[in-house]
Protein backbone atom coordinates (compact mmCIF):
# COMPACT_ATOMS: atom_id res chain seq x y z
CA UNK A 1 0.00 0.00 0.00
CA UNK A 2 1.01 3.50 -1.06
CA UNK A 3 -0.13 5.14 2.32
CA UNK A 4 1.30 5.07 5.78
CA UNK A 5 -0.41 2.69 8.08
CA UNK A 6 -1.42 3.97 10.96
CA UNK A 7 -1.06 1.19 14.39
CA UNK A 8 -3.44 2.85 16.68
CA UNK A 9 -1.98 2.07 20.60
CA UNK A 10 -3.80 -0.64 22.22
CA UNK A 11 -6.62 0.00 25.15
CA UNK A 12 -4.04 -0.61 27.87
CA UNK A 13 -1.45 1.83 26.96
CA UNK A 14 -4.29 4.40 26.23
CA UNK A 15 -5.20 4.37 29.38
CA UNK A 16 -1.99 4.18 31.37
CA UNK A 17 -2.14 8.06 30.27
CA UNK A 18 -3.57 9.69 33.72
CA UNK A 19 -5.29 12.18 32.32
CA UNK A 20 -7.23 10.03 30.24
CA UNK A 21 -7.71 7.68 32.64
CA UNK A 22 -8.77 10.44 35.04
CA UNK A 23 -11.28 11.70 33.12
CA UNK A 24 -13.14 8.01 31.87
CA UNK A 25 -12.94 5.98 34.89
CA UNK A 26 -15.86 8.06 36.94
CA UNK A 27 -18.22 7.85 33.57
CA UNK A 28 -17.85 3.60 33.57
CA UNK A 29 -20.43 1.95 35.84
CA UNK A 30 -18.40 -0.66 37.74
CA UNK A 31 -19.87 -3.59 36.29
CA UNK A 32 -18.15 -2.59 32.76
CA UNK A 33 -15.02 -2.12 35.25
CA UNK A 34 -15.17 -5.61 36.60
CA UNK A 35 -15.23 -7.10 32.90
CA UNK A 36 -12.63 -4.87 31.90
CA UNK A 37 -10.35 -6.63 34.23
CA UNK A 38 -11.96 -10.15 33.49
CA UNK A 39 -10.49 -9.96 30.60
CA UNK A 40 -6.88 -10.36 31.07
CA UNK A 41 -4.37 -10.21 33.70
CA UNK A 42 -2.46 -7.30 32.49
CA UNK A 43 -6.02 -4.88 32.46
CA UNK A 44 -6.64 -7.31 36.45
CA UNK A 45 -3.18 -5.75 37.04
CA UNK A 46 -3.66 -2.57 36.02
CA UNK A 47 -7.78 -2.02 37.27
CA UNK A 48 -6.99 -3.07 40.62
CA UNK A 49 -4.00 -1.51 40.92
CA UNK A 50 -4.65 2.27 40.75
CA UNK A 51 -6.52 3.98 43.17
CA UNK A 52 -8.05 6.77 41.35
CA UNK A 53 -10.11 3.67 39.20
CA UNK A 54 -12.55 3.60 42.01
CA UNK A 55 -12.20 7.01 43.27
CA UNK A 56 -16.13 7.98 42.10
CA UNK A 57 -18.40 5.23 42.39
CA UNK A 58 -21.87 4.86 40.87
CA UNK A 59 -24.06 2.11 42.19
CA UNK A 60 -27.39 3.25 41.64
CA UNK A 61 -27.68 1.04 38.58
CA UNK A 62 -25.92 -1.77 40.61
CA UNK A 63 -29.22 -4.59 40.53
CA UNK A 64 -27.69 -6.79 43.56
CA UNK A 65 -27.78 -3.63 45.21
CA UNK A 66 -31.76 -3.27 45.78
CA UNK A 67 -34.37 -4.73 48.11
CA UNK A 68 -37.65 -5.72 46.03
CA UNK A 69 -39.44 -7.13 49.34
CA UNK A 70 -41.76 -4.84 51.18
CA UNK A 71 -41.18 -4.24 55.17
CA UNK A 72 -41.38 -7.51 57.07
CA UNK A 73 -45.03 -8.13 57.30
CA UNK A 74 -46.95 -8.80 61.11
CA UNK A 75 -47.18 -12.59 60.74
CA UNK A 76 -43.95 -13.06 59.63
CA UNK A 77 -44.61 -14.69 56.65
CA UNK A 78 -41.88 -13.34 54.51
CA UNK A 79 -39.47 -14.65 57.05
CA UNK A 80 -40.63 -17.67 57.72
CA UNK A 81 -40.85 -18.65 53.77
CA UNK A 82 -36.86 -17.37 53.64
CA UNK A 83 -35.77 -19.97 56.66
CA UNK A 84 -33.66 -17.11 58.33
CA UNK A 85 -32.29 -16.71 61.37
CA UNK A 86 -34.44 -15.45 64.11
CA UNK A 87 -31.66 -13.27 65.21
CA UNK A 88 -31.66 -11.50 61.97
CA UNK A 89 -32.84 -8.27 62.74
CA UNK A 90 -35.08 -5.83 59.94
CA UNK A 91 -32.45 -3.49 59.31
CA UNK A 92 -29.79 -6.37 59.26
CA UNK A 93 -32.27 -7.67 56.31
CA UNK A 94 -32.34 -4.79 53.96
CA UNK A 95 -28.83 -3.98 54.69
CA UNK A 96 -27.68 -7.25 52.91
CA UNK A 97 -27.40 -6.37 49.62
CA UNK A 98 -25.39 -3.52 50.20
CA UNK A 99 -23.06 -4.86 52.83
CA UNK A 100 -22.16 -7.94 50.36
CA UNK A 101 -21.23 -5.60 47.59
CA UNK A 102 -19.11 -3.37 50.43
CA UNK A 103 -17.55 -6.76 51.58
CA UNK A 104 -17.03 -7.99 47.93
CA UNK A 105 -14.96 -4.44 47.34
CA UNK A 106 -13.57 -4.97 50.09
CA UNK A 107 -11.55 -8.41 49.98
CA UNK A 108 -10.68 -6.77 46.07
CA UNK A 109 -8.49 -3.98 48.14
CA UNK A 110 -10.66 -1.14 46.50
CA UNK A 111 -12.91 0.00 48.98
CA UNK A 112 -10.44 2.07 50.39
CA UNK A 113 -10.09 4.09 46.91
CA UNK A 114 -13.34 5.06 46.89
CA UNK A 115 -13.85 8.85 47.99
CA UNK A 116 -17.23 10.17 46.19
CA UNK A 117 -20.23 7.09 46.50
CA UNK A 118 -23.09 6.96 44.64
CA UNK A 119 -26.33 4.96 46.35
CA UNK A 120 -29.34 6.96 45.41
CA UNK A 121 -32.60 4.61 45.03
CA UNK A 122 -30.71 1.41 46.73
CA UNK A 123 -31.57 -0.49 50.14
CA UNK A 124 -29.61 1.64 52.68
CA UNK A 125 -31.07 1.51 56.15
CA UNK A 126 -29.32 3.92 58.39
CA UNK A 127 -26.88 1.45 60.06
CA UNK A 128 -25.05 1.21 56.48
CA UNK A 129 -24.79 5.06 56.55
CA UNK A 130 -23.18 4.66 60.07
CA UNK A 131 -20.51 2.18 59.11
CA UNK A 132 -20.13 4.05 55.68
CA UNK A 133 -19.02 7.35 58.14
CA UNK A 134 -17.60 5.40 60.90
CA UNK A 135 -15.86 2.23 59.50
CA UNK A 136 -12.14 2.59 58.89
CA UNK A 137 -12.38 0.78 56.09
CA UNK A 138 -14.26 3.35 54.25
CA UNK A 139 -12.48 6.69 52.92
CA UNK A 140 -15.91 8.16 51.61
CA UNK A 141 -16.07 12.09 51.75
CA UNK A 142 -19.45 12.79 49.44
CA UNK A 143 -22.10 10.27 49.94
CA UNK A 144 -25.42 10.72 47.91
CA UNK A 145 -28.32 8.49 49.30
CA UNK A 146 -31.38 10.16 47.23
CA UNK A 147 -34.12 8.48 47.45
CA UNK A 148 -32.85 5.11 49.03
CA UNK A 149 -34.93 2.11 50.71
CA UNK A 150 -35.56 1.29 54.25
CA UNK A 151 -33.29 4.27 55.44
CA UNK A 152 -35.12 5.05 59.33
CA UNK A 153 -35.04 9.17 59.08
CA UNK A 154 -34.95 9.90 62.51
CA UNK A 155 -32.55 7.04 62.96
CA UNK A 156 -30.06 8.79 60.65
CA UNK A 157 -30.30 12.15 62.25
CA UNK A 158 -28.73 11.12 65.78
CA UNK A 159 -26.22 9.27 63.96
CA UNK A 160 -24.97 12.55 62.14
CA UNK A 161 -25.44 14.21 65.58
CA UNK A 162 -23.67 11.76 67.35
CA UNK A 163 -20.75 11.61 64.65
CA UNK A 164 -20.94 15.83 64.77
CA UNK A 165 -20.15 16.03 68.37
CA UNK A 166 -18.21 17.94 70.23
CA UNK A 167 -15.91 15.46 72.01
CA UNK A 168 -15.49 13.68 68.63
CA UNK A 169 -12.73 11.75 68.33
CA UNK A 170 -10.08 14.06 66.10
CA UNK A 171 -10.13 14.15 62.89
CA UNK A 172 -13.93 12.27 62.07
CA UNK A 173 -15.77 11.84 60.69
CA UNK A 174 -14.22 11.54 57.05
CA UNK A 175 -17.39 12.29 55.25
CA UNK A 176 -17.38 15.66 54.42
CA UNK A 177 -20.71 15.99 51.86
CA UNK A 178 -23.92 13.96 52.38
CA UNK A 179 -27.03 14.34 49.38
CA UNK A 180 -30.08 13.13 50.24
CA UNK A 181 -33.12 15.35 49.61
CA UNK A 182 -35.07 15.70 46.50
CA UNK A 183 -35.60 12.78 43.95
CA UNK A 184 -33.10 10.43 43.19
CA UNK A 185 -31.17 11.65 40.17
CA UNK A 186 -31.27 8.34 37.93
CA UNK A 187 -35.05 8.88 37.26
CA UNK A 188 -35.82 11.92 36.89
CA UNK A 189 -32.63 13.17 34.82
CA UNK A 190 -32.47 16.99 35.77
CA UNK A 191 -34.68 16.87 38.71
CA UNK A 192 -36.86 19.63 39.41
CA UNK A 193 -35.88 20.82 42.62
CA UNK A 194 -38.09 23.93 43.06
CA UNK A 195 -41.50 23.69 42.37
CA UNK A 196 -42.98 24.93 39.09
CA UNK A 197 -45.98 27.32 38.74
CA UNK A 198 -49.12 25.65 38.57
CA UNK A 199 -51.23 25.57 35.20
CA UNK A 200 -54.03 28.51 35.22
CA UNK A 201 -57.18 27.14 36.04
CA UNK A 202 -60.60 27.80 34.27
CA UNK A 203 -62.42 31.26 34.59
CA UNK A 204 -64.73 29.15 37.30
CA UNK A 205 -61.70 28.73 39.75
CA UNK A 206 -62.05 30.52 43.03
CA UNK A 207 -59.65 32.29 45.29
CA UNK A 208 -57.17 35.30 45.26
CA UNK A 209 -54.22 33.34 43.49
CA UNK A 210 -56.31 31.30 41.25
CA UNK A 211 -58.44 34.05 39.21
CA UNK A 212 -57.70 35.41 35.91
CA UNK A 213 -57.14 38.89 37.24
CA UNK A 214 -54.03 37.45 39.58
CA UNK A 215 -52.83 35.31 37.07
CA UNK A 216 -52.77 39.12 34.65
CA UNK A 217 -50.24 40.16 37.05
CA UNK A 218 -48.11 36.85 37.23
CA UNK A 219 -47.69 36.67 33.91
CA UNK A 220 -46.13 40.46 33.81
CA UNK A 221 -43.87 38.99 36.05
CA UNK A 222 -43.19 35.61 34.47
CA UNK A 223 -41.90 38.16 32.01
CA UNK A 224 -39.17 39.77 34.57
CA UNK A 225 -38.40 36.71 35.85
CA UNK A 226 -37.39 35.43 32.10
CA UNK A 227 -35.57 38.21 31.31
CA UNK A 228 -33.47 37.66 34.84
CA UNK A 229 -33.04 33.92 33.94
CA UNK A 230 -31.23 35.15 30.09
CA UNK A 231 -29.18 37.25 32.35
CA UNK A 232 -28.43 34.36 35.17
CA UNK A 233 -27.75 32.24 32.28
CA UNK A 234 -29.85 28.93 31.36
CA UNK A 235 -26.90 26.66 33.04
CA UNK A 236 -27.57 28.61 36.16
CA UNK A 237 -28.25 25.82 39.10
CA UNK A 238 -31.86 26.46 40.44
CA UNK A 239 -30.14 27.29 43.83
CA UNK A 240 -28.95 30.56 41.92
CA UNK A 241 -32.35 31.77 39.91
CA UNK A 242 -35.33 32.92 41.18
CA UNK A 243 -36.45 29.40 41.78
CA UNK A 244 -39.08 29.97 44.68
CA UNK A 245 -40.17 27.12 47.12
CA UNK A 246 -38.43 24.35 47.19
CA UNK A 247 -40.12 20.93 45.74
CA UNK A 248 -38.38 19.32 49.11
CA UNK A 249 -39.65 21.89 51.62
CA UNK A 250 -41.64 19.87 53.89
CA UNK A 251 -38.70 17.15 54.09
CA UNK A 252 -35.65 19.69 53.91
CA UNK A 253 -37.80 21.86 56.85
CA UNK A 254 -37.54 19.09 59.15
CA UNK A 255 -33.36 18.89 59.09
CA UNK A 256 -32.63 22.31 60.80
CA UNK A 257 -31.30 20.80 64.20
CA UNK A 258 -29.03 18.23 62.00
CA UNK A 259 -27.76 21.38 59.63
CA UNK A 260 -27.40 23.59 63.01
CA UNK A 261 -25.07 20.69 64.65
CA UNK A 262 -22.88 19.47 61.61
CA UNK A 263 -22.42 23.36 60.09
CA UNK A 264 -18.64 23.29 59.48
CA UNK A 265 -18.52 19.77 59.88
CA UNK A 266 -20.71 17.83 57.34
CA UNK A 267 -22.65 20.16 54.14
CA UNK A 268 -25.48 18.96 52.64
CA UNK A 269 -27.71 19.83 49.38
CA UNK A 270 -29.82 22.17 52.56
CA UNK A 271 -28.94 25.37 54.42
CA UNK A 272 -29.96 26.88 57.33
CA UNK A 273 -32.05 30.12 56.80
CA UNK A 274 -30.02 33.37 57.79
CA UNK A 275 -32.47 35.85 57.83
CA UNK A 276 -31.97 38.62 60.98
CA UNK A 277 -34.70 36.71 63.11
CA UNK A 278 -32.38 33.44 63.73
CA UNK A 279 -30.53 33.26 66.82
CA UNK A 280 -27.54 32.52 64.26
CA UNK A 281 -25.00 32.76 66.96
CA UNK A 282 -26.28 30.46 69.80
CA UNK A 283 -24.42 27.56 70.16
CA UNK A 284 -24.40 24.19 68.53
CA UNK A 285 -27.51 21.79 69.26
CA UNK A 286 -30.76 20.95 70.22
CA UNK A 287 -33.14 23.75 72.15
CA UNK A 288 -34.01 22.04 75.05
CA UNK A 289 -35.80 22.91 78.11
CA UNK A 290 -36.85 26.85 77.88
CA UNK A 291 -34.24 27.80 75.16
CA UNK A 292 -37.25 28.70 72.72
CA UNK A 293 -39.34 30.42 74.69
CA UNK A 294 -36.15 32.98 75.47
CA UNK A 295 -34.99 33.37 72.20
CA UNK A 296 -38.89 34.12 71.65
CA UNK A 297 -38.90 36.92 74.43
CA UNK A 298 -35.55 38.13 72.51
CA UNK A 299 -37.58 38.26 69.71
CA UNK A 300 -35.40 35.30 67.27
CA UNK A 301 -36.62 32.25 66.37
CA UNK A 302 -34.56 28.90 66.30
CA UNK A 303 -32.40 27.73 63.60
CA UNK A 304 -34.48 26.80 60.21
CA UNK A 305 -34.20 25.72 57.26
CA UNK A 306 -33.80 27.93 53.68
CA UNK A 307 -37.05 26.98 51.95
CA UNK A 308 -37.87 29.52 49.43
CA UNK A 309 -34.97 30.50 46.99
CA UNK A 310 -35.31 34.52 46.24
CA UNK A 311 -32.62 34.77 43.29
CA UNK A 312 -29.59 36.69 43.08
CA UNK A 313 -31.09 39.99 42.49
CA UNK A 314 -32.40 40.19 46.63
CA UNK A 315 -34.44 42.78 48.14
CA UNK A 316 -37.05 44.62 45.24
CA UNK A 317 -35.54 47.93 46.56
CA UNK A 318 -32.37 47.64 47.81
CA UNK A 319 -30.94 44.74 45.88
CA UNK A 320 -29.45 43.07 48.93
CA UNK A 321 -30.65 41.32 52.37
CA UNK A 322 -29.56 42.42 56.10
CA UNK A 323 -27.92 39.21 56.16
CA UNK A 324 -26.04 39.70 52.77
CA UNK A 325 -25.99 37.68 49.56
CA UNK A 326 -24.59 34.30 50.13
CA UNK A 327 -21.43 35.23 47.21
CA UNK A 328 -18.97 32.19 46.98
CA UNK A 329 -15.64 33.01 47.88
CA UNK A 330 -16.73 35.89 49.91
CA UNK A 331 -18.97 33.77 52.54
CA UNK A 332 -18.39 30.92 55.04
CA UNK A 333 -18.23 27.72 52.99
CA UNK A 334 -21.78 26.43 55.07
CA UNK A 335 -24.04 29.25 53.79
CA UNK A 336 -23.48 27.53 50.56
CA UNK A 337 -25.31 24.32 49.33
CA UNK A 338 -23.89 21.40 47.65
CA UNK A 339 -25.27 21.50 43.88
CA UNK A 340 -26.12 18.51 41.67
CA UNK A 341 -24.66 16.54 40.21
CA UNK A 342 -22.09 15.15 42.47
CA UNK A 343 -18.31 16.20 41.18
CA UNK A 344 -16.93 13.03 39.04
CA UNK A 345 -13.64 14.14 38.78
CA UNK A 346 -12.89 15.46 42.26
CA UNK A 347 -14.44 14.79 46.21
CA UNK A 348 -13.52 18.60 46.97
CA UNK A 349 -16.33 20.72 48.63
CA UNK A 350 -15.31 23.66 46.91
CA UNK A 351 -15.98 22.20 43.38
CA UNK A 352 -19.45 20.16 44.71
CA UNK A 353 -20.59 24.09 45.86
CA UNK A 354 -19.16 25.58 42.68
CA UNK A 355 -21.85 27.20 40.12
CA UNK A 356 -21.83 25.67 37.00
CA UNK A 357 -22.46 28.89 35.06
CA UNK A 358 -19.86 31.80 34.97
CA UNK A 359 -21.52 34.57 33.76
CA UNK A 360 -21.10 37.48 36.66
CA UNK A 361 -17.60 39.12 35.88
CA UNK A 362 -16.44 37.32 38.87
CA UNK A 363 -17.11 34.10 37.43
CA UNK A 364 -19.92 33.50 40.80
CA UNK A 365 -23.14 34.01 41.05
CA UNK A 366 -24.74 35.56 44.70
CA UNK A 367 -27.50 32.86 46.82
CA UNK A 368 -30.76 34.26 48.74
CA UNK A 369 -32.52 31.63 49.98
CA UNK A 370 -35.09 32.16 53.68
CA UNK A 371 -37.76 30.24 55.27
CA UNK A 372 -40.65 31.02 54.75
CA UNK A 373 -41.29 32.44 58.39
CA UNK A 374 -38.74 35.35 57.42
CA UNK A 375 -40.77 35.92 54.59
CA UNK A 376 -44.34 36.56 56.09
CA UNK A 377 -45.84 39.91 55.10
CA UNK A 378 -43.01 40.37 52.36
CA UNK A 379 -42.75 37.85 49.82
CA UNK A 380 -44.67 37.66 46.86
CA UNK A 381 -45.66 33.82 46.21
CA UNK A 382 -46.71 35.01 42.82
CA UNK A 383 -44.13 36.15 41.25
CA UNK A 384 -41.23 35.75 43.77
CA UNK A 385 -40.83 39.15 44.97
CA UNK A 386 -39.20 39.91 48.18
CA UNK A 387 -38.49 43.35 50.30
CA UNK A 388 -36.32 43.13 53.27
CA UNK A 389 -36.37 44.50 56.99
CA UNK A 390 -34.53 47.21 55.91
CA UNK A 391 -36.53 48.63 52.76
CA UNK A 392 -39.75 47.68 54.44
CA UNK A 393 -41.10 47.17 58.35
CA UNK A 394 -44.22 44.72 58.25
CA UNK A 395 -44.74 46.17 61.89
CA UNK A 396 -45.93 49.67 61.18
CA UNK A 397 -48.99 47.86 59.57
CA UNK A 398 -49.22 44.37 61.62
CA UNK A 399 -51.95 46.10 64.11
CA UNK A 400 -54.21 46.63 61.34
CA UNK A 401 -57.17 43.86 60.65
CA UNK A 402 -57.69 42.35 57.40
CA UNK A 403 -60.55 44.72 56.57
CA UNK A 404 -58.25 47.99 57.65
CA UNK A 405 -55.74 46.49 54.53
CA UNK A 406 -58.41 45.62 52.39
CA UNK A 407 -59.96 49.40 52.42
CA UNK A 408 -56.73 50.76 52.35
CA UNK A 409 -55.61 49.07 49.61
CA UNK A 410 -58.34 49.69 47.36
CA UNK A 411 -58.33 53.57 47.97
CA UNK A 412 -54.64 53.97 46.70
CA UNK A 413 -54.96 57.21 46.93
CA UNK A 414 -54.95 58.21 50.73
CA UNK A 415 -54.03 55.45 53.01
CA UNK A 416 -52.96 52.95 50.83
CA UNK A 417 -50.12 55.01 49.75
CA UNK A 418 -49.63 56.16 53.47
CA UNK A 419 -49.50 52.65 54.88
CA UNK A 420 -46.91 51.54 52.14
CA UNK A 421 -48.09 47.78 51.73
CA UNK A 422 -46.30 45.63 49.61
CA UNK A 423 -48.16 42.03 50.46
CA UNK A 424 -50.98 40.92 51.14
CA UNK A 425 -52.35 37.59 51.06
CA UNK A 426 -49.38 36.55 49.96
CA UNK A 427 -49.63 38.48 46.73
CA UNK A 428 -47.42 42.07 46.39
CA UNK A 429 -49.70 44.89 45.94
CA UNK A 430 -47.87 45.93 42.53
CA UNK A 431 -48.83 43.36 39.78
CA UNK A 432 -50.47 39.88 41.57
CA UNK A 433 -53.08 41.61 43.93
CA UNK A 434 -54.24 44.56 41.83
CA UNK A 435 -55.83 42.54 38.82
CA UNK A 436 -57.62 40.46 41.30
CA UNK A 437 -58.92 44.02 42.66
CA UNK A 438 -59.83 45.20 38.85
CA UNK A 439 -61.30 41.65 37.85
CA UNK A 440 -63.47 41.21 41.16
CA UNK A 441 -64.81 44.57 41.50
CA UNK A 442 -68.69 44.99 41.02
CA UNK A 443 -68.69 41.09 39.46
CA UNK A 444 -69.29 39.31 42.95
CA UNK A 445 -65.54 38.81 43.21
CA UNK A 446 -63.27 39.27 46.25
CA UNK A 447 -63.70 43.25 46.29
CA UNK A 448 -67.30 42.64 44.52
Amino acid sequence: MGATEIVLPPLLELLNNSLVLHQICPYIPISGLLNLAATSRSFHSFIFGIPNVFRYLDLSTTKGGAVDFAPIDPGGEVWRSERMDEAVTEEDFFAGPSRGIFSTLRRRGVLQDVQTLILDGLSVPSEVVREIICDPSFNVRILSIKGVKNLNERRLKQVLKDICRPDRPKGTPKLKGLYFFGPERRKTGDSPLFSQPAVVPSLSSQGVTTSVGAQLGTQWNQRSQHALSCVVGPGADPWYRPSGVLSFADHVAEWADVFSVCRGIIAFDGILCRGPRHDTLSSKGDLKGGAEKLLARAGLMAPASATVVLGPGGCQACHSAPEGLAIPGEVPTDYLPLLEPPPRHTSSLQVARKVSCDISPSGTLPLLARCKACLVDRWCEGCNKFWCEGCYQTSETSTYTQMQKVEAIENSEGPGLRMGIKVHLGLCIEDCLVGEMYNGAGSGGMWG
